[in-house]
């Protein structure tokens, strides 16, 4: 008789025995960048070449997409109807990657080629987000198998093409397409989890808001020896504006950009007791920096950061004698549902003017992906939850948004679907950087908890 316990051991053998890790390499060899345009190419190969015949070959009817914003990727959609009477449930995930940054990575490693050492599989896509649905799919392709075909519920997946360029034209798509990606649960994985051994459910992320902070003086450079000490340094008075911001200890100043209520009570029950790191050697968590009486749990997912992403003054890769022109930086919120990113740049203008700083333009001003968040004792989320610890044996930590963001919003706004983020990575895995990598050990708990998912969501219908 097929069993949850076959399937899960079905899962792992094709785990064990190389063909996922085999599939993983020929994913990661197909270099699709959406922030490259001469990569166009290679994001249709991965959609029509590589996804559309697997899932295919699983029973699903799929569908490629225009996306509706004009020269952007396509859309892949798929759906698995056993019968309209059962729960539907819709998977997500995103075909493109960051830039390669071939030059960055280490000797031995490359961004498009899969490099297994110490535990982990090194290329560009492993963690993000190419090791994550894949995961979700061989999972799902060892319970078909397991059940003689059947399911027991239907499944919808939608991959973009565009996420790491904003997800742009998927809001649009999503909208225009609610009857075809109608669904009971939103249950996608992506993002990190917690700690690399601890496995997470996230029902939501953080938004991200974006504008540049500007001073600009005089029309050229003048004289350092002769202007110095007379003409206003533009770069020093940004930097002041910055203070004026953001402590010396990382506290948020602007304090209209935070919660209004501070953590919500629910969000803080949640996130007692909570890990926060297990992110390598990349960085470190400093306990005095941010918000002062939140744990760290607290400060990175029910919590405001302010990120000063980039800073320009002057010619810094060849500096001459000169007091610069202008001064520029290029700043980040990252936030939760809990403020309202409209506020933000009207509230900074306030604290600019009233801190002496009318000459700091606030410039290009606008978010990237909105904040979303479901209740983390939503019944689809302790469902997940505990399949998930049954076949692990051990506590799944639920936290109320991940530390980043996701085009979740889309999903809940024009879907009404509750959001159940299962991540199978972890902070340290360097995915927008060079050096990406998939801890091997994490991906195969993930096929296992995916494979035991699947087969309780067929059980329970």
């Amino acid at each position: 008789m097929p069993s949850r316990d076959a399937a899960i051991a079905s899962a792992l053998s094709g785990f064990d025995c190389g063909t996922f890790r085999a599939l993983l390499a020929d994913l990661v060899a197909i270099p699709s960048t959406s922030q490259d345009p001469a990569y166009r190419a290679d994001i249709d190969r991965y959609l029509t070449g590589a996804i559309r015949p697997w899932l295919e070959r699983m029973g699903f009817a799929t569908a490629i997409h225009p996306n509706p914003e004009a020269g952007l990727p396509p859309i892949l959609t798929a759906e698995r109807i056993e019968d309209p009477a059962l729960p539907t449930v819709l998977t997500y995930g995103h075909a493109d990657t960051v830039r390669g940054l071939d030059e960055q990575w280490r000797a031995g490693l490359a961004p498009w080629r899969l490099t297994e050492e110490d535990g982990r599989w090194y290329g560009r896509g492993t963690a993000d987000n190419k090791g994550q649905h894949a995961i979700n799919l061989f999972a799902l392709d060892a319970v078909l198998r397991e059940r003689g075909g059947r399911l027991g519920f239907n499944l919808k997946l939608v991959l973009e093409a565009a996420e790491e360029t904003g997800s742009r034209g998927l809001r649009e798509f999503v909208a225009a397409h609610r009857d075809l990606l109608a669904a009971d649960v939103l249950i996608g994985s992506d993002g990190p989890r917690v700690a690399p051994d601890v496995p997470t459910i996230a029902t939501g992320t953080r938004g991200t808001f974006h504008f540049d902070l500007a001073v600009s003086l005089r029309p050229g450079g003048v004289h350092s020896g002769h202007w110095g000490g007379l003409t206003t340094d533009p770069a020093i008075v940004l930097a002041h504006a910055l203070t004026s911001i953001m402590d010396r200890n990382g506290r948020i100043l602007v304090r209209d950009w935070l919660p209004r209520n501070g953590v919500p009570a629910s969000v803080r029950a949640v996130l007692d007791g909570c890990p926060v790191g297990g992110g390598g050697d990349a960085a470190t968590i400093d306990e005095g920096w941010g918000e002062p009486g939140l744990t760290s749990a607290e400060k990175i997912y029910g919590w405001n950061s302010f990120i000063v992403l980039s800073m320009l003054s002057g010619r810094p890769e060849n500096p001459v004698n000169a007091v610069a022109p202008d001064a520029r930086a290029h700043c980040q919120i990252r936030y939760t549902v809990d403020t309202d990113p409209e506020t933000f740049a009207p509230a900074l203008r306030r604290h600019l003017d009233e801190h002496g700083f009318g000459v700091v333009s606030i410039e290009n001003v606008g978010g990237r992906m909105a904040a979303s968040r479901t209740d983390p004792a939503h019944p689809w989320v302790r469902r997940v939850a505990g399949s998930m610890e049954r076949t692990l044996g051990r506590h799944v930590q639920i936290i109320p948004n991940a530390s980043g963001g996701l085009p979740g919003d889309v999903f809940v706004d024009h879907l009404g679907v509750p959001l159940v983020w299962v991540p199978h990575s972890y902070n340290g895995c360097k995915q927008h950087g060079p050096d990406e990598h998939l801890i091997v050990a994490t991906a195969r708990e993930g096929v296992a908890a995916m494979a035991g998912l699947w087969w309780d969501l067929g059980e329970a219908a």
